[in-house]
C-alpha cells in the first residue's frame, strides 16, 4: 500500500503513543515520517525502527512552545524536502487537577502545548500548504471537547479551543485546497493514559493503531473531499455514553 508515497508528513509528538503509530501507518502507505518530539531518544527510535524496515523517516527535536526553534524546524523540513504535505498537531499533555489546585503555570504549560502550539504550527505552514497548492492539517482532539468530567478543565478547555480552531481553518483553508479534520479520539492504549492512571483497565481502550489507521483515511480522500471531523472510540471506553 504506497498510496501516500512521496507525501511529507510531519507528526508532533512522534515519539511514542498515538505520534508514533501515525508514523508508522503513514511510512507504511508511502509516506516520509518527519517523527517531532521534545524527546529526541524517542523519535530516533521510532525513525530507525522504520528505517530499518525499509521506509523513510526523518527524526527532529522539536520544542513546540519554542516559536524560534518551531520555525527553524519547518524551514529545515522545507529545505530538504521542498514542501510539507501534511501537519499532524498530535503533540499534548494534560495537568489532571481540580480547578483550585490547578496553578496557572500548569493552566499556560497545557494550553501552550495542546492550542498555542497547533495554532502557531498551522499559522507557518498553512501558506506553504497553499502556495504548493494544496495540503492537510489532522488535529488530534479528544471525546473531552465534547463533554466535560472532574480535574481535567484545562484540557478540557484546550480541546475545545483546538476543535474550534480546526473548524475555523477549515472554512479558511478550503479556497485554497488546504484540508483540516479534526480526529476526535477516545481513550486509547498509551503512555497518555496509562502512565497517568495506572489503575485503569487497558482493556476498555483502544489500540492507538487504529486512530492512526483513521488518521490515514482521511488523508486519502479524494482531492475533492474532506472530512472536517471524525471520531474514533473503543465500544466499551467509559468518556463516552
Amino acid at each position: 500500500m504506497q498510496m501516500l508515497s512521496g507525501k511529507v508528513a510531519l507528526v508532533t509528538g512522534g515519539g511514542r503513543g498515538l505520534g508514533a503509530a501515525i508514523c508508522e501507518t503513514l511510512a507504511e502507505a508511502g509516506a516520509v515520517a518527519i517523527v517531532a518530539d521534545i524527546r529526541t531518544d524517542l523519535a530516533q527510535k521510532v525513525t530507525q525502527d522504520l528505517c530499518d524496515r525499509g521506509m523513510e523517516a526523518t527524526a527532529l527535536s522539536l520544542d513546540i512552545t519554542n516559536d524560534s526553534q518551531v520555525e527553524a524546524t519547518i524551514q529545515k523540513i522545507v529545505d530538504q524536502y521542498g514542501k510539507i504535505d501534511f501537519l499532524i498537531n498530535n503533540a499534548g499533555a494534560d495537568v489532571t487537577l481540580s480547578v483550585e489546585e490547578l496553578s496557572i503555570a500548569d493552566w499556560d504549560k497545557v494550553m501552550n502545548v495542546n492550542l498555542r502550539a497547533p495554532f502557531i504550527l498551522s499559522k507557518l505552514i498553512f501558506p506553504i500548504m497553499r502556495q504548493q497548492g494544496g495540503g492537510h492539517i489532522v488535529n488530534i482532539s479528544s471525546t473531552a471537547s465534547k463533554r466535560a468530567w472532574a480535574n481535567a478543565s484545562v484540557y478540557h478547555a484546550s480541546k475545545w479551543g483546538l476543535m474550534g480552531l480546526s473548524h475555523a481553518l477549515h472554512v479558511e483553508g478550503r479556497p485554497h485546497g488546504v484540508k483540516v479534520t479534526a480526529v476526535v479520539a477516545g481513550g486509547m492504549r498509551t503512555p497518555f493514559l496509562l502512565d497517568r492512571f495506572p489503575d485503569i483497565d487497558p482493556n476498555v481502550l483502544q489500540d492507538p493503531k487504529n486512530v492512526a489507521e483513521t488518521v490515514r483515511y482521511v488523508l486519502m480522500q479524494p482531492a475533492e473531499t474532506v472530512i472536517p471531523e471524525v471520531m474514533v472510540i473503543p465500544t466499551r471506553e467509559t468518556s463516552w455514553p
